[in-house]
């Protein structure tokens, strides 16, 4: 009886076993699913003008690209600079998909751009610089430099990481710099955003109030758009009273200072309106002594001195890397 019971019971098992494969397909897809879909957020520096194109006209420009993306995108204020820059900061957040599709057509449409205006002479690997808090830099290190070097022989881009004594004040940022082709771009930062993302608390520092320029926070993009000071905040980098007296006198060449100055003044303003700093730089004629320098007074904060003068000291080496200045 005991035979005869168990053999019709087994008979419907193996009927029923051609259905068997529709489950192997769903076990194994759906961790991965899952993690490219949850939630990350990548940040990395654009130009001004290059801001203006990604907005577009009345918005027109970063809303399609949220649309097509599904990812929101932000941008920090007009003149609301990564310190140490004359950079605005992009941050894309959403699921890992949608994050690197966001950052693909934004690279897209801006290298596309710089081929119309520079025609011939455009250099196919461009640069792109992402902004890393440090304690998740040693995750795309990897023991030994392994990690890194592996992500360079994958996506055959160069990726090179900031040192971790940078002088921005009140950050503890960190800046990647990715440079290849927009396909050598784009999966070296497919690679780091997935490692980034390995890590449960890196999604949680998005919302994590930073203390520079363009201090983060929840709103969306809209007029105006979305990064700026924390309620309350007088400036681009907070200037307690009994640090104001605080200053330095640096030398720039004579032939130098119209690139610190500026148009009109505005490189100046923008500088001090970026750090707090007030900037003032001596007459015609009156150089530091025993050179032909002259002199730069920076008074503020620290942080604020530190953060003018590496802006200003930028400005003179990008221009002179150009050929602008002899």
């Amino acid at each position: 009886m005991e035979s005869n019971d168990s053999s019709p019971e087994q008979a419907p098992k193996r009927a029923s076993s051609p259905p068997a494969p529709v489950p192997a397909p769903v076990i194994p897809k759906s961790p991965a699913s899952d993690s490219m879909e949850k939630p990350t957020y990548i940040r990395f520096l654009v130009s001004n003008a290059a801001a203006g194109s990604v907005i577009g006209k009345g918005g027109s420009t970063i809303n399609d690209f949220q649309s097509q993306s599904g990812a929101r995108i932000q941008l920090s204020r007009n003149q609301e600079f990564f310190p140490g820059t004359t950079d605005r900061v992009i941050m894309i957040s959403g699921g890992i998909d949608d994050v690197i599709k966001a950052v693909e057509l934004i690279l897209s449409k801006l290298m596309s751009e710089i081929h119309l205006e520079e025609a011939e002479d455009v250099d196919p690997r461009a640069k792109v610089r992402l902004v890393v808090p440090n304690s998740f830099c040693g995750g795309i290190i990897g023991r030994g430099g392994t990690t890194i070097k592996s992500f360079i022989e994958e996506s055959q881009a160069g990726i090179k990481i900031s040192p971790q004594d940078n002088s921005y004040y009140g950050t503890s940022d960190r800046l990647v710099t990715v440079t290849g082709t927009l396909e050598e771009q784009m999966r070296a930062i497919d690679l780091i955003i997935c490692k980034l993302s390995e890590d449960p608390h890196y999604s949680q520092s998005a919302n994590v109030p930073f203390s520079y320029a363009a201090a983060y926070n929840n709103a969306g993009y809209g007029p105006p758009p979305s990064y700026g000071p924390p309620a309350g905040a007088g400036g681009k980098f907070p200037n307690n009273k009994e640090d104001r007296s605080n200053s330095m006198t640096i030398g720039i060449a004579d032939e130098h200072i119209g690139l610190v100055v500026g148009r009109g003044g505005r490189t100046i303003m923008d500088i001090s309106q970026a750090t707090g700093a007030k900037i003032k730089i001596s007459d015609r004629g009156d150089f530091l002594s025993g050179t032909n320098d002259r002199k730069v007074t920076i008074t503020g904060s620290q942080g604020s001195i530190r953060a003018a003068e590496t802006m200003i000291m930028q400005k003179v080496a990008f221009a002179s890397e150009k050929g602008m200045v002899p």
